[in-house]
């Protein structure tokens, strides 16, 4: 009985991480093809813009994204650029080591535009009816 019970758990643990990895491929699309930026690059700019002076260190985005040092790095070096502009680099006056990026006025339009585009997918696609009645029926389940 307890196999059982414990099958019905990870398959509603599956279903759950299946609706969002498909609501995640969506966004990465829809934000590639009407913003040029993919879903962690998206996320780089929102959580710059959550902070009171548009900037945190590498490490804390890192972190944040879930990305090695190595690949926020290379995120943020390419959001630098000359191309995007939406990020700007500076180290830390009082702790050489820190690191920190900073969102750039550019950088906050380019997350404003984008942000009308990941919300109208989210109420596109939460919004499904058939979606909303699969989401309630697995949280029922947990």
């Amino acid at each position: 009985m307890k196999n059982n019970q414990e099958n019905e758990l990870l398959n509603t643990w599956l279903s759950i991480t299946n609706i969002q990895t498909n609501i995640n491929h969506e966004l990465e699309k829809v934000l590639q093809e009407n913003h040029n930026l993919s879903l962690k690059e998206f996320y780089v700019l929102y959580f710059l813009s959550q902070t009171d002076d548009k900037q945190l260190r590498l490490q804390q985005l890192q972190e944040m994204i879930g990305l090695s040092q190595s690949a926020i790095s290379r995120l943020v070096g390419r959001m630098e650029e000359k191309s995007c502009g939406a990020l700007q680099r500076h180290i830390c006056e009082d702790d050489r080591r820190g690191i920190y990026t900073r969102l750039t006025s550019l950088g906050e339009v380019k997350l404003q535009r984008a942000l009308r585009t990941f919300h109208h997918v989210l109420q596109s696609v939460l919004g499904e009816e058939h979606l909303q009645r699969e989401l309630h029926f697995l949280v029922n389940k947990l």
